[in-house]
């Protein structure tokens, strides 16, 4: 390829050669739709699009690809959502409102094509899927800085729904605009949160004395922001994007390692990935006890089983005031393993969920 005109000849045909393998994988799809409709198989496989992109970067380094993991589940997993609504179109449940950082987790694994549901609380996310109205919901369950989100962990505890995948995703703010220079902006709308994440962007660009307007959310700003040609908004990408409101500055916050575990929560098992994740929900009944946490736990020691998160919690109950354990450990629950040490516990653990572990986890 000599010329620019000679690599553009060469990429649209390889543009029409994907579309063609793009479309026959999609008539297989279709074909495999028709039988899990027919088997009652689960739609979303977790477990099977993980050993796809997991091959797939291996067949790219073995090759010299330029491709790495990030980019090859980058376009992926829009591909699997595409695959996905063709098998059978189903609503993702999320906690609102459009624009936020959850629905930003939600596209990135339902993609762009599939519908979505804004709600108003994490209650309501749960109470949607167990009324069968939404086939799977999106909600946040832990920050890096801020911690647990408690309400989820609290219906967790109660609900029929379970956990069948997590996301890990960095929170990045970005400053949107259709002001053309900084000069021109007259006001910043933002949750009051959001201003005092990126407190040392709006000083080193001299926005301190630019008036600050705190609204309900980040989405809400990309909104205000959208309609007036001297504001701008610190807000998430997705909202940014969802507005049309051009982006003049990404990644904003004064810190730059916060980020987000999202959960995502249906009504079915996952199958064993060989790489999996399990969350319980542990009552102790002798929890007054002295050592009796340690004692359970040591059964897990006892058969090699890592935990990676034990969190305490306060449960009221007929006997009052007291805590329960939600803890986190690898594996999946119908290992040989796993099962020995759960069958010892079975009155006292709740399962939650089992599902491929995340990537980069906090």
């Amino acid at each position: 390829m000599k010329s620019l005109d000679d690599c553009r000849v060469a990429i649209d045909k390889l543009d029409s050669q994907m579309l063609d393998l793009l479309n026959e994988r999609m008539r297989v799809v279709h074909r495999v739709g028709e039988i899990k409709k027919e088997s009652g198989g689960a739609i979303y496989r977790p477990e099977r699009e993980k050993a796809i992109i997991d091959r797939l970067e291996a067949q790219s380094k073995e090759k010299g690809g330029l491709l790495n993991k990030s980019a090859i589940a980058a376009i992926f997993l829009e591909i699997f959502a595409v695959s996905r609504n063709l098998e059978k179109p189903e609503l993702i449940a999320y906690l609102g409102p459009e624009g936020t950082f959850t629905h930003q987790a939600a596209e990135s694994r339902f993609g762009a094509m599939s519908d979505y549901l804004s709600l108003g609380s994490i209650n309501a996310v749960f109470k949607t899927l167990e009324a069968k109205r939404a086939k799977f919901g999106v909600v946040p369950i832990e920050n890096s800085k801020d911690g647990i989100v408690g309400e989820t962990l609290d219906l967790l505890a109660k609900s029929s729904v379970k956990i069948v995948a997590e996301l890990y995703m960095p929170i990045h703010m970005s400053f949107v605009t259709k002001a053309k220079k900084l000069s021109d902006i007259k006001r910043i709308y933002s949750k009051d949160k959001g201003f005092g994440q990126c407190r040392e962007f709006l000083s080193e660009h001299g926005l301190v004395n630019v008036e600050l307007i705190p609204v309900d959310s980040t989405a809400k700003a990309a909104i205000l922001a959208s309609q007036d040609e001297s504001a701008a908004a610190i807000c998430s990408h997705i909202a940014a994007k969802l507005y049309s409101v051009p982006t003049m500055f990404e990644n904003i916050e004064d810190e730059h390692d916060s980020s987000t575990r999202f959960v995502i929560l249906s009504d079915f098992k996952n199958a064993i990935s060989g790489d999996d994740k399990t969350s319980i929900l542990v009552k102790l009944e002798d929890a007054k006890e002295a050592g009796s946490l340690v004692h359970f736990l040591k059964d897990f020691d006892d058969e090699n089983i890592n935990l990676s998160k034990i969190e305490s919690r306060p449960s009221k109950g007929n006997a009052g005031f007291g805590y329960w354990f939600y803890i986190d450990f690898y594996g999946h629950v119908d290992e040989a393993h796993i099962q020995k040490v759960l069958a010892k516990h079975d009155a006292e653990v709740t399962w939650l969920g089992s599902y491929v572990k995340g990537e980069d986890e906090v």
